[in-house]
């Protein structure tokens, strides 16, 4: 009976998650259906439009060279954030003589940099990583300062009293102790990585999926253009699987101790 009652809550958690997409996928299905208006297709139209226009030697041309500049933007900005905001929150001077400059430099819009940084690194790959890793970069960031300074002290106290090296107190006190702030930010820092990867190939660039769209769009190919919208919602989804995998392994000990928790109360 507990077994059958496991897999009956496994198959409700399927459901909920599908069920919303499902929906509106059918509900898009057929209020598309038969629709003349040259700009909004049916989605039978799109659908058939998908496999031609994107899986004929697009995946190699435009999708792979979108999703590693999103990567490798992306993990700059981790790489940087996690660094940085270690740092910053673990010294109340060196946060408290940053924190004006860092105020000023979030205000700014990562698309307002674009311009700019062609001026200096053209319309290459180069400046589309750097925008993806501006953008991506303040969530980390942010996130892994207040995650840092919200470590109990009495740990900071014990790594004291054990003399722990730098190495180790990063590691094993720091890292661990402001991982769930980390991971936060860096699911917010992905969100952001995948909106500028889009808007930095629209405004200048020779590939890529935005690059795409916009061609479509420009040609009046609407079916295109508009299953390269559905490649983008694929793509956000597969990557939020992937990060969910990756959150539930590198964070199984804090979910473990909040079911800990709960069940003691």
């Amino acid at each position: 009976m507990k077994r059958d009652s496991g897999i009956g809550k496994q198959v409700r958690k399927v459901l909920a998650v599908v069920a919303l997409p499902i929906v509106l996928i059918v509900t898009w299905w057929f209020s598309s259906a038969g629709s003349q208006n040259f700009f909004f297709p049916p989605l039978e139209q799109i659908v058939t439009a998908f496999q031609p226009t994107w899986f004929t030697g697009a995946i190699e041309t435009e999708v792979l060279p979108s999703v590693w500049r999103l990567l490798g933007g992306y993990l700059v900005a981790g790489v940087i954030g996690i660094g940085l905001g270690a740092l910053l929150g673990s010294s109340p001077v060196l946060r408290a003589f940053t924190e004006p400059a860092l105020e000023f430099l979030r205000a700014i819009p990562p698309t307002v940099m674009i311009p700019i940084l062609i001026l200096f690194l053209g319309i290459g790959a180069e400046m589309r990583v750097v925008v993806i890793a501006i953008g991506a970069l303040w969530p980390i960031l942010l996130n892994t300062i207040e995650g840092v300074r919200a470590i109990d002290e009495v740990l900071r106290d014990t790594a004291r009293v054990y003399r722990l090296t730098p190495m180790m107190r990063f590691s094993t006190l720091i890292l661990r102790g402001a991982s769930p702030q980390i991971v936060t930010g860096a699911r917010q820092g992905l969100s952001v990585a995948i909106i500028l990867m889009v808007i930095s190939e629209m405004f200048a660039a020779q590939d890529g999926i935005g690059f795409t769209i916009i061609r479509f769009q420009k040609s009046y190919a609407m079916p295109e253009m508009w299953s390269g919208i559905l490649l983008l919602g694929v793509l956000g989804i597969v990557l939020s699987l992937i990060f969910k995998l990756f959150e539930s392994i590198s964070l199984k000990w804090y979910f473990g101790l909040r079911q800990s928790q709960r069940g003691g109360n």
